[in-house]
């Protein structure tokens, strides 16, 4: 039997999901009767982690963040990924509005995660590797402790739980 138990600690996002939640909200956008004529992209560039959103005015906009993010919910995937960009006018009067899609923690990100860890005075070794938090310890119960602890942290990204060994 292992003497130490691990996790990992992460922020990712499915883009597969999110690529679908994109494709389910176009649709119901083309359906809708206040937003057909609105001409409204989504646009998702999996390789920057970017969505980009073009419209025509400010209510199309709100209506169609609304729509996406009842998507993602829908599709099981956090909103809290999503980190909104300030609209900027476009040609012929349109708006456009740049997503950034949130994947990994920063190293800000996990050094609140360590330091909650820490202050919470519990026997377990939390460590930052790149874009990911490691947690280990002697007993499984000190590791549930830690996931009960960040799942009620409301932090400003997703978190999941990986590689329990």
């Amino acid at each position: 039997m292992a003497t130490n138990h691990s996790f990992d600690i992460v922020s990712e996002v499915d883009f597969q999901e999110v690529d679908n939640a994109v494709n389910q909200a176009l649709k119901e956008i083309q359906q809708r009767y206040d937003l057909k004529d609105s001409a409204t992209t989504l646009e998702l560039n999996k390789k920057d982690k970017v969505l980009s959103m073009n419209t025509k005015d400010d209510y199309s906009r709100k209506q169609t963040i609304d729509i996406l993010q009842t998507k993602f919910i829908k599709r099981g995937l956090s909103i809290k990924a999503l980190k909104y960009k300030e609209p900027e006018s476009a040609s012929n009067g349109r708006l456009r509005q740049v997503i950034e899609l949130q994947s990994g923690i920063s190293k800000d990100n996990a050094k609140i995660i360590v330091k909650a860890i820490k202050d919470a005075k519990l026997k377990v070794n939390a460590q930052i590797q790149d874009e990911q938090v490691r947690v280990t310890a002697p007993k499984i119960d000190d590791l549930q402790a830690v996931i009960k602890l960040v799942r009620d942290a409301d932090y400003d990204f997703p978190t999941q739980f990986v590689n329990m060994k």
